[in-house]
């Protein structure tokens, strides 16, 4: 191909990637002054979140009972500062693509909402430490809480998902779908931030999990890795659109055990005490304290 020819067909794929007909619903167009959510700052806040919620297993390493006042501090400070930023950002993301309004009126919400997540820290400890405990008690190999809250994926895909959930509940936009996913990425376990998931809860290995935006868990309930809880075919609008924001992911009642690769769809309850076991596919309410399991055929 000559130089020529090349040229021309550079400029060519250039203006056909630049038409408004090849962009519609793909491009997010930035103004100078308007902040965009960073994945790099995002994952500083998520560490500082660990580091705080989890003192000398995550951070700085030379906490002490002496200085844990002082670690703590400085990074609650940068915490609000980072997580301001990065929320108004998110507001303004959500502002330009609902046509809400300037971005400059959403920081002194930012600035808020900043501060109502901080103030909810001690909480968030406290649920987290219940999921410490249940993937302690729930795995034989674990040798310590140590261990668990340094190793195993579930707690950091629950921190993550804690902290996304905490988020989404304050009204913060795409904040919390970035910071689920990031989980994601990083353990193979994929948490909405909308689910509702109670204390006590572990997923033992973890790979592969879903749980959907509508799934509402319970108090201490186990799920083992490759466990699906999602959607049935979703119901369509006059227009051929899929419905949004209707329940239709699983309930999971307390003290119920899902085994690996299970599949439970659609809006179903699995009643309390139940066990599913490995590789069912349920899409049927499942009683409380029932025994589903696979029947052997000769």
């Amino acid at each position: 191909m000559s130089l020529l020819n090349f040229t021309h067909l550079l400029a060519q794929t250039v203006t056909e990637l630049s038409e408004d007909s090849s962009l519609k619903g793909l491009f997010h167009e930035h103004q100078d002054g308007d902040p965009l959510p960073s994945g790099k700052v995002l994952h500083e806040i998520i560490e500082l979140c660990r580091a705080i919620l989890f003192p000398g297993f995550y951070g700085k390493s030379t906490v002490n009972h002496h200085t844990i006042t002082y670690h703590i501090g400085v990074n609650i400070e940068r915490l609000y500062n980072l997580l301001t930023e990065q929320i108004h950002a998110g507001l303004c993301f959500d502002a330009k693509e609902t046509g809400d309004c300037a971005c400059d009126t959403k920081r002194e919400k930012a600035i808020d909402l900043a501060g109502q997540f901080i103030s909810r820290l001690p909480a968030l400890r406290e649920v987290l430490a219940t999921d410490v405990e249940a993937a302690y008690n729930g795995d034989p190999a674990a040798e310590s809480y140590g261990e668990i809250i340094s190793c195993y994926p579930i707690i950091k895909a629950l921190s993550n998902y804690r902290i996304a959930h905490e988020l989404l509940l304050l009204g913060v936009p795409l904040i919390p779908r970035i910071i689920t996913e990031m989980a994601h990425s990083e353990t193979g376990i994929d948490i909405h931030p909308a689910a509702r998931i109670g204390h006590h809860f572990t997923i033992d290995h973890g790979t592969g999990v879903v749980i959907g935006a509508t799934c509402i868990i319970g108090n201490h309930v186990k799920l083992y890795q490759g466990v699906t809880l999602g959607a049935k075919s979703f119901p369509l609008d006059d227009d051929g659109h899929p419905i949004k924001g209707i329940p239709r992911h699983p309930i999971l009642e307390d003290d119920v055990i899902v085994y690996s690769n299970a599949t439970i769809l659609g809006r179903i309850t699995v009643g309390r005490s139940a066990t599913v076991g490995g590789n069912i596919w349920v899409t049927e309410d499942v009683p409380a304290g029932a025994r589903l399991v696979q029947k052997k055929y000769k």
